[in-house]
């Protein structure tokens, strides 16, 4: 099977044809099983069903994943504790539990109005990549204790929503910023290696992964999601959609402070 090339057909079928630990890096944003419409099926399973789904791709995804090799999987609240004990089963280790927070969101009159999505991140293998240097955050002010090439980003990330009046948004009701993409390919992964996404969508794994000179496999059920994701992956840029706000601010001297 090609690398740099997106797929269409299932995910589990797909991945059949990869060879074992071929994978360095998966970033996935499956299905959260609300009753999205995702053009040519609808995102409701019994609740058996949707488990009975999602052990069948992960135990495709710990075959291809290379030992020491990292997984990152966005998911919804209603699942994501199960999502967590049957990762434990395929034998993954737990490295993290990373929030993304935005701030704006499905507006609630009866109730808190959600303002986040989890990450769960794990990892296969003691010895998995972490490049912290590539990450780190400016400090917010100076001590000569602190390390000034920045710190590192923390697990509560912080980036804005791919808007609908956006320029970048694309006609997919999930799109991920580019910029919460680019941390984990940055992290967990080295030029050359190769970063896959199994529930593709608009393509913003495989565009990251592109233009940080990774490798990349994209597979989704749909072609219409396909060719948007060509289109972007063709005109892929370094200058992505989203950042995190902190990462131009300048330290604060706070000797000068007192």
């Amino acid at each position: 099977m090609e690398i740099d090339r997106l797929y269409v057909g299932d995910a589990i079928e797909v991945m059949r044809g990869l060879p074992q630990r071929s994978i360095d890096l998966v970033c996935a944003d499956p299905p959260y099983n609300l009753g999205k419409n995702y053009g040519n099926n609808i995102d409701k399973k019994e609740r058996r069903q949707y488990e009975d789904f999602t052990r069948d791709w992960l135990q495709s995804v710990a075959r291809v994943l290379k030992d020491n090799g990292t997984i990152y999987v966005f998911m919804g609240v209603r699942f994501i504790s199960r999502l967590y004990v049957i990762l434990e089963e395929m034998g993954l280790s737990f490295n993290g539990w990373i929030t993304w927070h935005y701030t704006q969101g499905m507006g609630r009159t009866k109730g808190f109005s959600p303002r986040h999505e989890d990450i769960l991140y794990f990892v296969k293998g003691k010895y998995p990549t972490f490049n912290l240097d590539d990450i780190r955050i400016p400090q917010k002010y100076y001590r000569e204790r602190n390390n000034m090439k920045g710190a590192n980003p923390g697990d509560v990330w912080q980036f804005s929503h791919v808007h609908y009046c956006s320029q970048e948004r694309e006609d997919h009701p999930t799109q991920k910023p580019e910029g919460v993409l680019e941390r984990m390919i940055r992290a967990s992964s080295n030029p050359g290696d190769v970063v896959l996404d199994p529930f593709v969508g608009s393509g913003t794994t495989c565009k990251v992964a592109r233009s940080l000179g990774r490798h990349w496999i994209g597979i989704d059920t749909n072609p219409d999601y396909i060719s948007i994701s060509e289109k972007r992956i063709a005109h892929s840029t370094t200058l992505f959609d989203s950042v995190d706000p902190r990462a131009n601010r300048t330290p604060v001297d706070s000797k000068s402070r007192s």
